[in-house]
């Protein structure tokens, strides 16, 4: 089997259960509960409607992805690519709005957990894709109504190419990240982990600072939900708004701007070309 696809007992091994054959089972009585349990790393909580129990962070209630779709305008019918889904939460609340979903995740963990949650909350019109979603920007040939990348744009080794990806697929897309500002000199222990002097890149006729950033091997959690190499790049905050408009996002919006974020400055935005 290829390395690039995971079989049942290097799940098993990711997992950290015993591989002996009859460990695989669960004698209890068959619950939504059981599934949450086989898989470690949960982050995120479900609907109280659902009596389970799982991660705290309530992602099916956020009002950033609320925001976005007040922003968008009516998703019924209309198709959604969302990057870096986690645990569906943000799927579930897109679905809901009527929007039709493709949702990419290169987490093996996280993309297994994002098929528990598409049972138990009853995902019909979303699809689960495991894999790099850069690679699926670069290769698909659907267009899309909207992008949402929520939590995914700090992440990337190379962010820009990442945008110019999504300005490519869809006219529409709402970006939450971490950004560095003026709100975080040099001097932030927020900047611990970053270069203290940022790379500068020529980017559609604008410049745009990228300060690379480690992990510091937190990578080694179950729950590690960033990218797939520890070699990414915050963007700062008036070079990111700057390079969405080079690529032709004419209507852009901020919200939720959180300067005094625990991990760094944090912006949602929406951007749409008119």
């Amino acid at each position: 089997m290829s390395g690039r696809v995971f079989g049942f007992d290097r799940l098993l091994k990711i997992f950290g259960r015993k591989t002996q054959t009859f460990d695989r089972y669960v004698d209890a009585l068959p619950t939504h509960q059981n599934a949450i349990d086989a898989i470690p790393g949960w982050s995120t909580a479900f609907p109280e409607a659902f009596g389970v129990t799982a991660g705290i962070v309530p992602t099916y209630y956020d009002q950033r992805i609320f925001w976005a779709i007040d922003c968008f305008g009516a998703l019924e019918g209309r198709e959604v690519l969302e990057l870096g889904p986690l645990e569906a939460g943000h799927t579930y609340m897109l679905e809901n709005a009527g929007a039709h979903v493709d949702a990419v995740e290169a987490n093996q963990l996280a993309f297994m957990r994002c098929l528990v949650a598409k049972e138990i909350l009853g995902l019909r019109k979303a699809r689960f894709w495991l894999g790099d979603f850069v690679k699926w920007l670069e290769q698909t040939d659907k267009s899309y109504d909207l992008i949402v990348a929520s939590g995914v744009l700090y992440h990337q080794h190379d962010p820009l190419r990442l945008l110019e990806l999504i300005a490519q697929r869809a006219s529409a897309v709402f970006i939450w990240t971490h950004v560095v500002s003026e709100a975080m000199p040099v001097s932030d222990p927020r900047r611990s982990v970053m270069a203290d002097v940022p790379e500068e890149h020529s980017f559609h006729g604008v410049t745009v600072r990228a300060y690379p950033r480690s992990y510091v091997k937190t990578q080694s959690n179950p729950a590690f939900c960033g990218g797939m190499r520890d070699d990414h790049r915050w963007l700062d905050k008036d070079d990111l708004i700057a390079a969405l408009r080079a690529l032709g996002f004419d209507d852009i919006r901020t919200n939720h701007d959180d300067p005094d974020h625990v991990y760094g400055p944090a912006i949602s935005i929406f951007a749409r070309r008119s």
